[in-house]
């Protein structure tokens, strides 16, 4: 049997109400739900205090009240869980900030966001607060920044979550990144 279909199923289970779904899901998630966090955490600053378990476990606890959606497959669900996980990583650098007052902040790496040959670091609350502005002008292209940077789906996943050709998917994310690197360096502020 597919491993897959098998998630796209009882993904539609548990969505229907069958608790025991839930617990099939787990096993079969939980490996590729932590190589999420863990690519998500290694982007941010070395003291952290959250660690991928507890990253996985928080956007789980979240991911429980998504009873609302409809699962299109395997690729859609780990989109769903990294969207998660990014508000869990912005709450969580939110709470240090107010604890800090302009104490460090919370740094990742842009994907593929290279200017002059040299990677970018970016600060998690700026690069949320570009997302919600794109979200404003660009509803497709804010949730291509989530499913290719936060999610860490390839082009070809991106693809069959959006239902688009891979030659859009690749023109779209070229333009949004530099939409977005381009309003992170223009002083967006917390």
């Amino acid at each position: 049997m597919d491993p897959s279909g098998d998630v796209t199923g009882l993904l539609r289970r548990f969505t229907d109400g069958d608790a025991e779904a839930a617990n099939r899901l787990v096993p079969l998630v939980y490996s590729e739900l932590r190589r999420i966090a863990s690519s998500m955490l290694s982007r941010e600053r070395r003291e952290h205090t959250l660690q991928p378990t507890a990253l996985v476990n928080e956007a789980f606890l979240r991911l429980v009240d998504q009873r609302s959606v409809t699962w299109q497959n395997r690729a859609h669900f780990f989109a769903v869980s990294a969207t998660l996980m990014r508000r869990v990583l912005v709450d969580h650098a939110r709470a240090h900030r107010a604890e800090k007052r302009g104490g460090m902040e919370t740094r990742v790496t842009l994907d593929d966001a290279h200017v002059g040959g040299r990677e970018r670091d970016v600060d998690v609350v700026v690069l949320d607060l570009a997302l919600d502005r794109l979200a404003q002008r660009d509803e497709a292209a804010a949730r291509l920044v989530e499913l290719r940077f936060f999610a860490g789906l390839t082009v070809r996943e991106i693809s069959e979550v959006l239902g688009r050709s891979e030659a859009s998917i690749q023109r779209d994310w070229a333009t949004t990144r530099s939409w977005l690197f381009r309003a992170m360096t223009e002083g967006v502020t917390p």
